[in-house]
Formats: structure tokens, sequence, C-alpha cells
């Protein structure tokens, strides 16, 4: 692996605490590639062989069932997945697939158990990263749950303009199909709710999103750092 990507991963969070010995067993087997655009990393049932951890691109995490598949998360660089698989060597409860050019590091998933074991302060940051992301599964079902397919939409909107470093006008991260399915909506219902959104000031041209009242819209969709904060 090339000692950049070795220096950037060594920085993340899960990684940063561990011994240098440990870094250097748990990196010893690990390998990075690069994918094109639409292709499948692993596939939900499977085993978990590797610890995913994406340097460059994007990841559409999805599952499907019955004829039908649905969008649970994007992973952006630099960060992992799905660590919880990897640690309980249980099959992926999720599927993968690249959303652009992505490099992605992988470690033999043996290799973290055997570093877990030995390695308190690794093992601590695994619980920290695990707990993150439960606490992130509770927010999305709370979004689902609590929300009106306005209100999801609306808040949606306040997050990534926040993540566009707060402008009146944005760009959708991706294409509307893949947001619907994000937020528990058809294709046919997130283009109504759109047209809802018009009445608090949303105008959307094709991916690009202008806020033209932004009060209004926050007075509608009532943001809550219990569901919309990623940092609680």
């Amino acid at each position: 692996m090339p000692d950049s990507h070795f220096e950037e991963v060594r920085s993340l969070h899960l990684f940063a605490g561990m011994s240098d010995d440990s870094y250097a067993r748990l990196m010893r087997a690990a390998y990075v590639q690069s994918f094109p655009p639409e292709v499948e990393l692993i596939a939900e049932g499977e085993s978990a062989d590797f610890l995913h951890i994406l340097v460059s691109g994007a990841v559409d995490l999805y599952a499907e069932w019955n004829g039908r598949r649905t969008s649970m998360a994007t992973v952006r660089p630099v960060s992992t997945f799905i660590l919880a698989a990897t640690i309980r060597d249980a099959p992926y409860l999720m599927s993968a697939v690249t959303m652009e050019k992505s490099r992605i590091v992988m470690i033999p998933s043996q290799d973290v158990r055997q570093v877990f074991d030995e390695d308190g302060d690794f093992a601590r940051a695994v619980v920290v990263e695990l707990a993150t992301c439960y606490r992130s599964v509770v927010k999305a079902q709370k979004n689902l749950k609590l929300r009106t397919a306005q209100e999801r939409l609306a808040n949606f909107l306040l997050r990534q303009q926040q993540r566009a470093g707060g402008a009146a006008e944005f760009d959708l991260p991706f294409e509307k199909r893949r947001l619907a399915s994000l937020l528990g909506m058809t294709p046919e219902n997130l283009s109504r709710t759109l047209r809802a959104l018009q009445a608090y000031g949303v105008l959307v041209d094709g991916a690009r999103v202008r806020i033209g009242d932004q009060q209004d819209l926050e007075r509608f969709a009532r943001p809550s750092p219990l569901i919309d904060d990623p940092a609680s």
C-alpha cells in the first residue's frame, strides 16, 4: 500500500490511538485498489472478509428484498464500512457499490479481529465507532418514523445547504431517484414533495436547489440536533 494511503488511514480516529506495532500488523496484508463507477464491492449475505476504507470517491450502501431495493447510506472519504460485520465475523447486512471512481483500502477481517483482541486502544476506538454508527441508525429511524415526506425532504435540503457552506443555492449530491430511496419515497412522491416545498421558498431546477426563504423553510422543517446533527 502506498505510504500516502498508509498515513491517511492512520489518521482516522479508529486507528489513531493504537500502537505502531499493532497498526503495522493490521496493515501487513492490506492493499489499495481503484474502482470505476457502478462496481459492486460487497453483497449482503456474503461473509465479511475485509474491512473497507474509502480513501477517495463515494460509495452507496443499499439493501434489497422481494424485488425491491433501497439506498441506506452514502459513504464519503475518508471512512470505513462495514465495521460491525467485520468485528462480529457475520454476513454483510448491506451491499455496496461505487457511485464514482473510488480508491479503497481493504484490510483482512481476520487481522482486524486479532488486533481488536490484543490492542486495548484499538478496541476502545472500535466501540466508539460502532456507537456512532448505532446513533446514526437511531436518528435515521426517527427521521423516517416521526416526520412526513415533506419534513424529511425539507430537513435533508437544510443539511445539504450546511454542507455547501450555507449558500442559498447548491446542487443535490446525487440523482433524484437515489434521493427518493434514501428518504423513503418513490420518485413520483419526491417530485410532488419538491413542488409542495415551493410554498416555503424552495425552487429546484434539475439538480440545482435555491432556498428563497430561509426562515420560512426552517420554521416548517423544525430541524433537531437529536435527528439532524451528525456530531451529536
